[in-house]
């Protein structure tokens, strides 16, 4: 990517009273802001050239101030059109601290609480167990500990089903922990939390998104809602980095998990966002959240570096999840909140806060997540307090994500890594496999012959992909998804009228029994 020349940096920081920093100690803090913010515009510029990524807007507040906003690189690859501080991006899990803090508006007027339980707002929601179904409450969706696993109803949503139908379909995943006892991050557990609270209200999660928080701090560009990013003109498209390059192949509509995922911004809302946490839920001077119940959301409420049952006091590495938060500490022992957003399909958030500094920083790329965003907010972060970098973050998180990327993609057997057999097996008689195949979960799929090759129609969309013969009774076909990668997949015909869609046995057995 051509380095992109910006002219030097003119920061303004003005003295805001009610947070306590207009002190003796006021001058050293402005001044280790200015030097911060002069250090990180050539970090980002030399980590753009690094990592080749398409573009990035980042924002800092201070106080109750925006003291920088900016874009660089392009929107899409192939198109000269600059990404700005207005640029609208997908910021995928950054919409779950959005989410508790909308929640908490809600709190705070008394509408619901984070220990009601689900059952009470929502009697249709279940969950496998009876009892943890009776006990839930939005707390424990809202802090990943309600006992489902890390990513139940992903694939579904991958498949094309909508929030309701994924909803309900939550009560045939198997829960893996203690509720209440046990971290495993879950999607649709916490979208669950947070259509359960606003029930009562009688909107819906995206008319009180509106209302109780965009609206109110000006926030004219944030949505949960996927068509008013589509519609924007002022939108970063997703890119997958491929053979070396970024390319922009893939959309990502995340509707069905809206409070969790499913948010689209820009860094000039995030900012005032973020100055409405460091202000203890006021914006503009006006009490816009409740002060207490905005509070909770940042108070640490389970171990989050281990997925099991551990005492808060013996936390390895002392890492917490809060209520839609990562509730760590900084080094020299500060309240430091941050939260990581990902889509493998093509973009990269981050955010990060040091409340008692009264410093907030947000940063969002257009691509695969490789530890972008993180390294330039923790990046930041050092600059201010320490005047220089401590760590490489970039080399810290890299090879997190790359792991990460390249489990998925070598999940349930790709295909396309594996030796494909010398003297492969005969398949059956093509008709023999035709016919409709059921899961209780995943729906009924259809397999049939059109001419001389194997179809088949995966739920609930009926999209169809061609199947390849493997080997004997295995076909292969190529999926792209969110969560099971981009690669080519196994399909075994099992015997007996079942069928295995090797792809989707992470979340279920993947196994369609044939019906006729």
């Amino acid at each position: 990517m051509t380095k992109r020349m910006l002219p030097g940096i003119v920061v303004f920081v003005l003295c805001a009273a009610r947070v306590g920093m207009c002190q003796t100690s006021g001058t050293q803090d402005e001044a280790k802001l200015n030097a911060a913010l002069k250090k990180m515009d050539a970090f980002i510029v030399e980590t753009m050239n690094k990592t080749k990524v398409p573009g990035l807007a980042v924002a800092v507040v201070y106080g109750d101030k925006t003291v920088f906003a900016r874009g660089y690189g392009v929107r899409r690859v192939g198109d000269p059109a600059k990404v700005d501080a207005d640029t609208v991006f997908e910021i995928a899990s950054v919409s779950k601290p959005l989410a508790s803090t909308i929640v908490a508006s809600l709190v705070g007027t008394g509408e619901v609480s984070w220990d009601d339980r689900i059952a009470k707002l929502d009697p249709g929601f279940a969950l496998m167990d009876k009892d943890a179904t009776a006990q839930v409450t939005v707390r424990d969706f809202f802090s990943h500990r309600s006992g489902l696993p890390t990513g139940g109803g992903d694939v579904l949503e991958d498949l094309g089903y909508s929030r309701p139908e994924i909803l309900s379909r939550i009560r045939y995943v198997p829960l893996v922990g203690a509720m209440g006892k046990t971290y495993h991050y879950s999607n649709f557990g916490l979208t669950e939390g947070a259509i359960a609270a606003v029930r009562k209200t009688g909107k819906t999660w995206e008319e009180i998104a509106q209302q109780r928080l965009f609206s109110r701090i000006g926030m004219t560009s944030t949505s949960y809602r996927y068509s008013d990013y589509e519609n924007n003109p002022d939108k970063a498209a997703l890119h997958v980095f491929w053979n070396g390059e970024y390319r922009n192949w893939f959309v990502r509509e995340a509707d069905s998990e809206a409070p969790a995922g499913g948010a689209s911004s820009n860094v000039r809302d995030l900012a005032k966002w973020i100055s409405l946490q460091l202000n203890g839920g006021k914006f503009g001077g006006v009490q816009v959240v409740d002060k207490a119940a905005l509070d909770e959301t940042h108070k640490a409420q389970i171990c989050s570096s281990v997925e099991g049952p551990v005492a808060m006091d013996q936390c390895p590495r002392g890492q917490f999840y809060g209520l839609g938060w990562n509730v760590n500490k900084t080094q020299d022992g500060k309240l430091q909140l941050g939260h990581s957003g990902a889509f493998l399909l093509g973009t990269s958030t981050a955010v990060y806060m040091i409340p008692e500094e009264h410093i907030g920083v947000v940063a969002l790329v257009n691509g695969t997540p490789t530890g972008v965003p993180e390294s330039v907010c923790l990046t930041f972060l050092d600059y201010f307090q320490y005047g220089e970098a401590k760590r490489d973050y970039m080399a810290l998180a890299g090879p997190v994500f790359d792991k990460m990327v390249d489990e998925t993609q070598n999940v349930s057997n790709n295909y396309a890594k594996l030796e494909p057999p010398k003297k492969p097996a005969a398949a059956k008689d093509l008709a023999s496999y035709a016919g409709e195949y059921v899961s209780q979960y995943y729906g009924a799929l259809e397999i049939e012959v059109r001419e001389g090759r194997l179809v088949l129609r995966l739920p609930p969309r009926e999209a169809y992909y061609e199947l390849t013969h493997w080997d004997g009774d295995t076909f292969t076909f190529y999926f792209a998804s969110e969560n099971t990668g981009i690669a080519r997949r196994g399909v075994k015909f099992l015997g007996g009228g079942k069928v295995l869609v090797e792809n989707l046995a992470i979340e279920n057995d993947g196994i369609f029994t044939k019906v006729n």
